[in-house]
C-alpha cells in the first residue's frame, strides 16, 4: 500500500506589517506499486503514432518497432489501444466498431496490436487536436478507468488545424487524461507540445534521433506502469481572509498549478496532481495574511495530498510576527533555490523566444540571466544544454555570447528541458 510523507521548509518569521508567506512543501511517495493492481481501480494506456507523410521512410519503421516495445510493456491486464494519426486519427487497434474502443492486455492482444502496428504506412498531414479527441473517446469508452495515460508521439507541427481548433481539443481532455509528449527530429513546435503536455500533466521532450524511439517509448510506458497510485490531488486550506498568491509544482519540473485550483469548500483549493509512483515531488505555495501584531501567531496555510475522499498527508505552514531583524531577514535555503529554478525556465523560454524574433540583445541579456541562475543553482542540465546555445565568458555575472553555429536539435533540447528542474544540493 502507497504512504505519503510530507515536509514543509519555510522562514515563518514576518516582520512587522508584513503579509506574504512563502513555504516549499515536499511530498514523498513510496511503496506505489504497478498501476491498476493497488486495489484502487483500472486503469488504461494508449499510444499515438504519427503516420503522417512527414514520417516516411526510417521514422516510421522505428515509429512502429517503438509502438511494438511499448505494447511489450504494458502490463496484462490494462485496457489499451493504438492510434495513428495524420490529418484525421484512427483506430489502429483494436478493430471495433462499437462498444469498448479499447481491449484489456494479454498474450494474443499484445500480438494482434504489434500485427497492427506493423501495417502502419506514412501518408497524410497532421492533425493532433483530432487525435486528442479520439483519445480521450477511446478512455471515455470504458467506463471506471481511474487512471488514463497516453503518449503521443510526433514530428510535425499541428498544420491541418487552426490553433483555436488545437486548443478547444486540449480543453475537453483536460482532466480525462494525462500525456506525454515526445516530438522526433527538429520540425515539431516545442510550445506546442509543452502547451499539450502542461495541460494534461504529462511531460515533454525531443527525440533527436529516430533509433532512440523504442528505448524512450518502452522508458516511458514502464514508468506509467509504476505509478500504483492512479490520481491525487493537493489540497491547500487557508484561514479566511488570507489569499492563495500561487502554488507550483517546482521539482521535479516547474509546472504552475494556480489556475487549475478548484474550490472544495469555501476554505480549500484543490489542485490536479496526477497519477503517482515511488516519487518526490516539491511544491511552492505562498499566501497573503492580513498582517497582525509583533507576537502574534497564525497557521497561514494547511497542505494536503489526498486519494478520493482519503487525506493521505499533510503539512503545516505557519507565520509568526516579529521585530527581529535577525528573524525576519532570513530566507528560507529551499525557497530562494526554488524561485531560482523557477526564474530560469522563464528565462530560457524569454531568450529562445527573443532570439528567433531577431532580437540578439535580449536574447543575449535573459540566455546570460539564465546561465548564471543554472551555476548558482546547480543544475549542471541546463548548464550543459546552455553552452551548447551561447559561449560563456563568465558564468558568475552571466555573461554570454550568442553562438551563430547553433545546431537546431540543441536549442529544442534547452527549450524542452527547461522546465526541469534540480533539488536543492544538502
Amino acid at each position: 500500500m502507497a504512504t505519503f510523507s510530507t515536509a514543509v521548509y519555510q522562514n515563518e518569521f514576518l516582520p512587522d506589517q508584513g503579509t506574504d508567506v512563502h513555504a516549499i512543501v515536499t511530498v514523498s511517495c513510496a511503496d506505489a506499486g504497478a498501476a491498476g493492481q493497488s486495489g484502487q481501480g483500472e486503469v488504461g494506456e494508449i499510444v499515438v503514432v504519427d503516420t503522417s507523410g512527414s514520417m516516411i521512410g526510417p521514422r516510421i519503421e522505428m515509429a512502429k518497432l517503438a509502438a511494438q516495445t511499448a505494447c511489450d510493456a504494458i502490463l496484462d491486464g490494462t485496457w489499451f489501444a493504438i492510434v495513428a494519426g495524420t490529418h484525421q486519427a484512427f483506430l489502429a487497434y483494436p478493430r471495433v466498431t462499437s462498444g469498448p474502443g479499447m481491449v484489456r492486455m494479454n498474450p494474443q492482444t499484445r500480438q494482434e496490436a504489434k500485427r497492427a502496428i506493423a501495417a502502419f504506412r506514412a501518408d497524410g498531414g497532421t492533425a493532433i487536436g483530432a487525435w486528442l479527441l479520439l483519445t480521450r473517446q477511446l478512455f471515455a469508452s470504458v467506463p471506471g478507468l481511474v487512471g488514463r495515460h497516453a503518449i503521443v508521439l510526433t514530428d510535425g507541427e499541428d498544420y491541418n488545424e487552426t490553433p483555436t481548433q488545437l486548443d478547444q481539443a486540449i480543453r475537453q481532455c483536460i482532466g480525462q487524461f494525462q500525456a506525454d509528449c515526445r516530438g522526433i527530429g527538429v520540425d515539431w513546435k516545442v510550445s506546442q507540445a509543452r502547451k499539450i503536455a502542461q495541460a494534461l500533466l504529462g511531460s515533454v521532450d525531443i527525440i533527436p534521433d529516430a533509433r532512440d524511439l523504442p528505448q524512450v517509448l518502452g522508458t516511458l510506458i514502464r514508468q506509467a506502469m509504476s505509478r500504483g497510485v492512479a490520481d491525487a490531488q493537493l489540497r491547500v486550506w487557508t484561514p479566511q481572509d488570507a489569499q492563495i498568491l500561487f502554488v507550483r509544482q517546482v521539482s521535479p519540473t516547474v509546472e504552475d498549478l494556480t489556475h487549475r485550483g478548484q474550490a472544495l469548500n469555501p476554505l480549500t483549493q484543490g489542485y490536479p496532481t496526477g497519477a503517482w509512483g515511488d516519487e518526490t515531488r516539491d511544491y511552492h505555495v505562498a499566501v497573503r495574511l492580513p498582517a497582525k501584531a509583533v507576537g502574534q501567531e497564525q497557521l497561514a496555510a494547511r497542505v494536503q495530498l489526498a486519494v478520493g475522499a482519503q487525506i493521505l498527508t499533510q503539512g503545516l505552514v505557519k507565520a509568526r510576527w516579529s521585530n527581529d531583524p535577525t528573524l525576519t531577514a532570513q530566507i528560507s535555503p529551499q525557497v530562494a533555490h526554488y524561485t531560482g529554478q523557477t526564474e530560469l525556465a522563464v528565462a530560457i523560454q524569454e531568450g529562445l523566444a527573443a532570439r528567433a524574433a531577431g532580437d540578439d540583445r535580449t536574447a543575449t541579456r535573459r540566455l546570460g540571466r539564465a546561465v548564471q541562475l543554472a551555476a548558482r543553482t546547480g543544475n549542471a542540465e541546463a548548464t550543459s544544454k546552455l553552452q551548447r546555445v551561447v559561449d560563456v565568458a563568465d558564468a558568475a555575472t552571466g555573461t554570454v555570447r550568442l553562438r551563430r553555429d547553433i545546431d537546431k536539435a540543441d536549442e529544442m533540447a534547452l527549450d524542452t528541458a527547461s522546465t526541469k528542474t534540480t533539488r536543492i544540493r544538502a
